[in-house]
């Protein structure tokens, strides 16, 4: 177990699955304390009870993070159990497409609710002690949508770019006081959630290999590759890099498409 993470407290919502799981791992390996702030408590356990037997420290918290209660119960329990939190990474959301004039009003509140709001309220939770510390690391899980549109997939990217205006607009107003807020763009990434939206396909194989035909490496992403970025990202390594935006998709998005 290596030290890049040595000293730093961090809560990773969405920590359960996929790549909240990922980065939670790999944070707990370079040395990290985390908390698994996970509204699934059966993968929320899971993952805190993995990381603990592989001899990191890590307790799961369960979290609804569109509850306000919820949010400051992590808080609290983090400090509680390991000290005040120096790192936040806001993975949780949910993708939500569809045609714009489709679209419910509960589902454009639902979107914005756990892919915007949730990552302003938990920064908001964190902030106050980090800045007392003096330091302090956000870490925003974005994607390629918030500066790509990608048709039918109303209202997804519309709060992915706010989610960057936020990344930016922080990073910028608590620079000079320690904190940095950055942002991970992730591609197209075999999840679970991938996974299940592939068997939605008459030949699930089938839309798997045109998919990963079209990256420029002629694969997917994997979790473990995204978790790398925000470990650097959250460690002392990368102290001049902040209210940016980090694209980890293979090169996808710099193909030129007639």
């Amino acid at each position: 177990m290596s030290e890049r993470l040595k000293d730093k407290v961090a809560i990773v919502t969405g920590g359960g699955r996929g790549i909240g799981e990922a980065i939670a791992r790999a944070f707990a390996k370079e040395g990290a304390a985390v908390v698994i702030a996970e509204k699934d408590a059966r993968t929320g356990t899971a993952t805190a009870d993995a990381i603990v037997a592989a001899g990191g420290r890590a307790r799961f918290v369960e979290t609804d993070v569109t509850k306000d209660s919820d949010i400051e119960r992590a808080v609290a329990q983090t400090v509680e159990t390991f000290g005040p939190p120096t790192n936040l990474v806001n993975n949780a959301g949910a993708n939500v497409f569809y045609e714009p004039l489709d679209l419910p009003d509960a589902e454009w509140q639902r979107c914005f609710a756990l892919d915007l709001d949730a990552a302003w309220k938990c920064a908001r939770a964190v902030l106050p002690t980090m800045l007392k510390l003096g330091a302090g690391n956000i870490i925003n899980i974005a994607s390629v949508h918030a500066f790509k549109i990608i048709p039918h997939t109303f209202p997804y990217p519309v709060a992915k770019h706010a989610l960057l205006g936020m990344t930016r607009a922080l990073g910028v107003e608590y620079a000079d006081r320690g904190i940095r807020v950055n942002a991970i763009a992730p591609g197209y990434i075999e999840t679970q959630i991938v996974a299940d939206y592939w068997q939605t396909f008459p030949d699930p194989e089938a839309e798997r290999r045109r998919v990963s035909a079209i990256q420029p490496p002629k694969r997917l992403g994997r979790p473990e590759e995204i978790a790398a970025t925000a470990v650097f990202l959250a460690s002392d390594e990368a102290p001049f890099l902040n209210a940016e935006v980090i694209v980890v998709d293979g090169g996808r998005s710099a193909v030129f498409h007639d």
